[in-house]
């Protein structure tokens, strides 16, 4: 398949620099689709060439990802992130919008939804639900106060750790590789071209923010998030990839606090499962759309 680019645009959250693409098409409705943690807006690039004749697409890259600003401070909690969306959408008169979403993004877009319902008309969450119950109970067993001291920690042992440097991009595209063996040579080599920049010594880095590591050990609690998730009211989908370390909700119970989610599990697909079974996706999808 031929990919023909999008046109880049910036937009302001918080005095941060925000990227991000779009597809074209002004007199269609618009479809956002919002990538995960430590990736890219052009990882949408197949989907958005499948779908640009009939959807006005933007994709963003989240703070301290992409072409992004990062974070003077290394805020990257929640609570931003859902503020630098409703920044989007505010700016460029997007609602009602239609929303596809990834992991982090997921989590994101879904919190979204529920502050304002009336802004989305429809929402697909891939593997967007965060932890599950389980490794939330596991985490519960460390007091709050012994969490939150090693966030403390661990950012300040990220403040002296320089990206990690390749020497050529081929490193870079098998490092890729690793972390998705699903993954085709084609979605490998796209993914790694537009996920990484050259440094001033001829060496490639990844473009996130290191600070992204370390999640913010205060967040909303559970019985708030499940609060927004039932405050939900488009048709919503849930996906979740068969041999992803992700947690479905149809089996640990999580899909009964959504008024209206269908989930699906994907088989042989893991966490990426929008690269790992593309087709399957895009049927699945248009089906949905």
């Amino acid at each position: 398949m031929t990919l023909h680019g999008p046109v880049s645009n910036t937009y302001f959250s918080q005095r941060l620099k925000l990227h991000y693409v779009d597809w074209g098409n002004e007199d269609k409705p618009p479809l956002l689709l919002v990538h995960g943690g430590r990736d890219h807006c052009r990882s949408w690039d197949w989907v958005a060439q499948e779908l640009r004749d009939d959807w006005h697409i933007i994709a963003p890259d989240l703070r301290g990802h992409g072409d992004s600003a990062w974070s003077p401070e290394g805020n990257y909690n929640m609570q931003a992130y859902i503020y630098d969306l409703a920044q989007l959408i505010h700016q460029l008169k997007l609602a009602p919008v239609t929303i596809v979403s990834h992991s982090l993004g997921g989590n994101i877009c879904l919190r979204y939804t529920g502050l304002y319902p009336e802004n989305v008309k429809k929402l697909v969450a891939i593997e967007g639900l965060g932890p599950s119950p389980k490794m939330l109970a596991e985490r519960q067993k460390t007091p709050w106060q012994d969490r939150f001291r090693k966030m403390i920690e661990d950012k300040r042992a990220l403040s002296g750790r320089q990206p990690k440097r390749y020497e050529s991009l081929e490193q870079a595209y098998t490092r890729m590789k690793e972390e998705n063996g699903f993954l085709s040579e084609e979605q490998a080599r796209h993914l790694t071209l537009n996920g990484i920049a050259r440094n001033e010594d001829g060496t490639y880095s990844w473009k996130f923010d290191n600070y992204l590591r370390v999640w913010e050990s205060v967040d909303l609690t559970q019985e708030q998030i499940h609060e927004l998730w039932a405050s939900i009211t488009c048709p919503t989908l849930l996906l979740y990839g068969e041999k992803s370390w992700a947690s479905s909700p149809a089996e640990d119970g999580r899909d009964r606090h959504f008024g209206n989610a269908e989930v699906k599990l994907f088989p042989e697909a893991g966490h990426w499962l929008h690269h790992d079974r593309f087709d399957l996706f895009m049927e699945t999808l248009r089906d949905f759309l």
